[in-house]
């Protein structure tokens, strides 16, 4: 959390992971390399370029999918919460995997006549009648240019500068960025392969994004079937509220709302983080804190309010214990007002 610009700060995780994530790069293009070259028909060779233009191209198709299941498999287990960590990273990455595939193209298809490479890209395929022939490689360029915006905006500076809503809506671009990719690989390599591992490929990191988020999705709509009692919104058991971690509620109407358990105290606060929108209720509670799994942005459980020198501020909400059960108002107060915690074994 910083409340001015600062270089990107690499801890020793970080370090741990990015090393990791290299070494898997790396392993992955040898692997895809060697693998194409030993599993070529006799009498068949490859080119060196067209197999890495092959092997980063499929490598980019795998991590978007990826952080595109981030979200929902976080929602779904804490082991993932390392990703979700460090996303950005990996969008970054995945850009610049997508920029090498796109430069071999351009170089490969399009590099050794008169015409600018970029004009040839545009007008040596006019047929968008065509299914089959179809120009797929513009697809691959617009998002190509999608992952480009995202990966220019990743910094906080943008953030703070177009504003936690329009930056949000710009990075939803990523699923745009997605289903294009989805038609380029679709009307491209598997037009041209012979192998059907291309399309169970493909199959499999479509259907895989869209089950989760279809999954995740569903219980999210469920957790908006809650019991009220005088319009106070059932939470859960004191005992079924693991300490220092929040259970989550989704209003009939409003925003959801967190519920935190530190200790003997019960509160609750909005669920979006005024950084980037992220879960609150998916972080949990450290030196007293609300801390944000996205970025470590932090609340105080007890105002809502960012621990100085900070001014973030969010809404808190009413809680009381009856009969050992947590309910909460579904009414916020405003950002930043003080709420008392309710108190376990209390009387309520």
């Amino acid at each position: 959390m910083s409340h001015d610009y600062k270089a990107v700060q690499w801890t020793p995780f970080k370090k741990r992971f990015d090393l990791w994530m290299l070494a898997g790069i790396i392993l992955y293009l040898i692997g895809f390399i060697v693998v194409g070259e030993v599993t070529q028909p006799p009498g068949e060779s490859i080119h060196p370029v067209q197999a890495v233009m092959r092997a980063t191209g499929t490598l980019a198709f795998l991590l978007l999918t990826f952080i595109l299941c981030i979200g929902p498999l976080a929602r779904m287990t804490d082991r993932f919460k390392p990703f979700l960590y460090n996303r950005r990273h990996l969008g970054v990455t995945t850009f610049l995997i997508g920029l090498i595939h796109a430069a071999l193209v351009m170089m490969w298809y399009h590099g050794f006549s008169e015409t600018n490479p970029f004009v040839s890209l545009f007008i040596s395929n006019p047929r968008y009648e065509s299914l089959s022939g179809f120009p797929f490689e513009v697809l691959g360029f617009g998002a190509l240019l999608i992952m480009f915006l995202m990966a220019a905006t990743s910094h906080d500076f943008w953030n703070a500068n177009l504003g936690p809503g329009v930056w949000k809506a710009l990075h939803m671009g990523v699923y745009v960025a997605y289903a294009l990719l989805i038609a380029h690989v679709a009307l491209g390599a598997i037009q041209f392969e012979k192998s059907p591992a291309y399309v169970g490929l493909l199959v499999a990191g479509a259907t895989s994004v869209f089950a989760l988020h279809v999954g995740t999705g569903m219980m999210t709509l469920r957790g908006r079937d809650r019991p009220e009692t005088d319009g106070w919104l059932k939470v859960a058991n004191v005992t079924d509220m693991e300490d220092a971690r929040a259970k989550i509620v989704r209003p009939a109407k409003g925003e959801a709302i967190a519920i935190f358990r530190d200790g003997d105290k019960v509160s609750a606060v909005s669920n979006v983080c005024r950084h980037q929108g992220g879960p609150l209720g998916e972080g949990r509670i450290v030196d007293g804190c609300i801390t944000c799994p996205w970025h470590g942005f932090q609340y105080r459980m007890e105002d809502g309010q960012s621990p100085p020198p900070f001014t973030e501020k969010i809404a808190t909400y009413a809680t009381r214990i009856i009969d050992g059960v947590v309910y909460v108002n579904p009414e916020p107060n405003v950002p930043g007002t003080p709420q008392t915690p309710s108190q376990i074994g209390a009387t309520s």
